[in-house]
């Protein structure tokens, strides 16, 4: 997929200004380099070009952004101030030894799947129903392009 041999990602690769091609103390995220690589240019984009083994690489490349976003979710609990959580709190207190927790990594409500996110999801839906009204009609629309009418 590369005959020239580029480099992949890593985790520490440095901003690069784009007029004088001087480095910039920013890291890379992995999401901003697989977004340049992937966008659609005038100039020719051979990855564009290997359909399932693009599919293969988009894959990995997306579980490899989300175990970076992990990564920093670990590597950071004070800064996302986990400690101020209340069910951590109330395991503590509730009589159970926090020597059987294991190390806790409590995920944030912005990470996309996790319980709290959905917990978010589910409390603003009913948020709308309330502020709203209930709603009286539920319509679906499929359609088919081959059908004789259409045709």
């Amino acid at each position: 997929m590369f005959p020239r041999g580029e480099d992949g990602y890593t985790i520490n690769i440095n901003q690069v200004e784009p007029g004088t091609s001087n480095q910039i103390n920013k890291m890379l995220s992995a999401m901003s380099f697989y977004a340049y690589r992937l966008i659609v240019r005038s100039t020719e984009n051979r990855l564009l070009n290997y359909r399932q083994l693009l599919h293969q690489y988009l894959v990995d490349m997306y579980t490899k952004i989300e175990a970076e976003r992990l990564l920093f979710i670990r590597l950071n609990q004070k800064k996302l101030r986990v400690d101020e959580y209340i069910h951590l709190k109330d395991a503590i207190t509730n009589g159970s030894d926090p020597a059987n927790h294991g190390k806790l990594v409590i995920l944030p409500s912005t990470f996309t799947g996790c319980p709290r996110n959905m917990h978010k999801y589910a409390q603003d839906a009913i948020t709308y129903v309330r502020h709203g009204r209930k709603p009286s009609l539920f319509i679906t629309h499929t359609f088919n392009p081959n059908c004789k009418e259409m045709t």
